[in-house]
C-alpha cells in the first residue's frame, strides 16, 4: 500500500517563468528503430520487440547531444556509432560521463539564462539561489557554478544539488524552492534540470533495455520560482503543495544503478499497473476523496510527467482525465520522448498559455524508483 505526506507552501511562492531547451541533433523515432533493429546478434524475436516497442510509444522526434546517432557528425567522438558500419558501440561509464561533463554544462547555462530573461520583473542580480537537478551524470565543479559563472550571479548565491533521484526530481527541486521562499520572501530561486538520457543508451533483445531505448531522450529546463509581487498581467503558477508517497510493492520494479558501461535502467512492466491501482489513495493526502469541495474532479488542467504512453493511459484511466487534460503531456511525449526529471517542467510551460483572469487548479505528477509518486497542487493565475 502507499504511505505518502503533504507539505503545503504556503501559498508563497510561485513559478514566475519557464524555460526549456534541447540538444540541437533529432532523432526520428523510426530511425533509431531501426538502427537499434539492424543491430548484429539481435534475435528475430528482439527484432520484433524492437518494432512493437519503438512503435507503440507514441513518439515521433527526441533530441540527444549525440550527433552521431544522426548522421550528423561525431558529437560522441565515434565512441557510440562505429563509422562506416553503423554498429553500437559500448563505452565505458567514465567515458560517457566525460561527455556529459562536457555537454551538460551549456544547457544548464542556456536554460538558466532564458528562465531568468523570461521572468517579469526579474534580473540576475535578483538571483539568490540555484538549485540543479539531474541524474544522467556527475562533476565538481558542477552545473551549479557553471550556472553562477555564466550568468553573473553574485559569487555568495547559494547553491544545492539533487543528483540521481530519476524522473520524479523536479518536485522535491520545486518543493525546496518553495521552502525557500517561504522563509525569505524576498528570495529568487532558479531551478534547472538538465538529463542526457542517451549517454547511457544500451542495445539488446531484453525488454527493460528495449524499452529505455525507445523512450529516453536529452533536454533541459528552468524555472524562476520566487514569492515576490508580480507585475500586473504575469502569468503564475502559484506552488501550493505537495505530496509525496511510495507504492512499496514497486521497490524493485524500477531503478537506476551505475554499471560499467554507463548507468542500468530497470522498468518493470507492471509500473503502469501499479501506478493506476494505487494513484487515487496516493493523491489523497494531496486533493482529499472529493468532500469539501476538494477531489481530482475539482483539478482543472493536468500535468503528468510522460513517462511512456502506457503511464499516461494508466493514469487517464485511474483518474478519469479527459483527453483535453492529458493533451499537453501527450504532445510533450510526442515531440520530445522522456527527458527524466527535466520533463514535466515541459509540460508545465505548455500549461502556461492557459493563464487567464480566472485561476484555475492544476495537479502535477511524476514518478520514479521505488516506485515513488511525487505530485503538486498548484494554482494558474494572471497577476493583478
Amino acid at each position: 500500500m502507499p504511505k505518502g505526506n503533504v507539505e503545503t507552501g504556503g501559498g508563497a511562492a510561485s513559478i514566475r517563468s519557464i524555460a526549456t531547451v534541447v540538444p540541437e541533433t533529432v532523432l526520428d523515432q523510426a530511425d533509431i528503430r531501426d538502427l537499434f533493429a539492424r543491430q548484429p546478434g539481435r534475435s528475430g524475436l528482439g527484432v520484433r520487440r524492437i518494432t512493437s516497442v519503438f512503435d507503440a510509444a507514441a513518439i515521433e522526434t527526441r533530441h540527444t547531444v549525440l550527433a552521431e546517432l544522426a548522421g550528423g557528425g561525431t558529437a560522441g567522438g565515434g565512441q557510440f556509432l562505429e563509422p562506416g558500419t553503423g554498429q553500437l558501440r559500448s563505452p565505458a561509464t567514465g567515458a560517457r560521463n566525460d561527455l556529459y561533463r562536457r555537454t551538460a554544462g551549456p544547457l544548464f547555462v542556456a536554460a538558466a539564462r532564458q528562465a531568468v530573461e523570461a521572468a517579469p520583473g526579474i534580473d540576475a542580480t535578483d538571483v539568490s539561489h540555484v538549485i540543479t537537478v539531474s541524474c544522467t551524470g556527475f562533476y565538481a565543479p558542477g552545473p551549479d557554478i557553471e550556472i553562477v559563472r555564466g550568468l553573473g550571479l553574485a559569487p555568495t548565491t547559494l547553491r544545492s544539488h539533487l543528483g540521481f533521484l530519476g524522473c520524479y526530481a523536479a518536485f522535491p527541486a520545486l518543493r525546496a524552492a518553495a521552502d525557500v521562499c517561504r522563509a525569505d520572501p524576498d528570495a529568487v530561486v532558479l531551478v534547472v534540470t538538465v538529463e542526457l538520457c542517451t549517454l547511457h543508451l544500451h542495445t539488446g533483445d531484453d525488454t527493460d533495455t528495449i524499452l529505455s531505448s525507445s523512450l529516453f531522450a536529452d533536454g533541459g529546463a528552468a524555472a524562476v520560482v520566487t514569492a515576490r509581487p508580480a507585475p500586473t498581467g504575469t502569468p503564475l503558477l502559484d506552488l501550493d503543495a505537495f505530496s509525496s508517497t511510495l507504492i512499496v510493492e514497486g521497490t524493485d520494479d524500477m531503478a537506476w544503478t551505475i554499471g560499467d558501461h554507463g548507468f542500468d535502467m530497470v522498468l518493470s512492466s507492471r509500473i503502469p499497473r501499479l501506478v493506476e491501482a494505487h494513484l487515487p489513495q496516493a493523491l489523497k493526502p494531496l486533493v482529499g476523496d472529493g468532500r469539501e469541495g476538494r477531489g481530482v474532479a475539482e483539478i482543472d488542467l493536468w500535468a503528468v510527467h510522460p513517462g511512456g504512453r502506457s503511464i499516461l493511459d494508466r493514469v487517464q484511466s485511474a483518474l478519469g482525465l479527459s483527453e483535453d487534460q492529458l493533451g499537453p503531456s501527450r504532445e510533450v511525449l510526442r515531440r520530445y520522448g522522456n527527458m527524466s526529471s527535466a520533463t514535466v517542467l515541459f509540460v508545465l510551460r505548455e500549461l502556461f498559455a492557459a493563464a487567464g483572469p480566472v485561476p484555475q487548479r492544476v495537479g502535477a505528477l511524476a514518478f520514479g524508483p521505488g516506485v515513488s509518486v511525487e505530485s503538486a497542487l498548484l494554482t494558474l493565475r494572471t497577476a493583478s
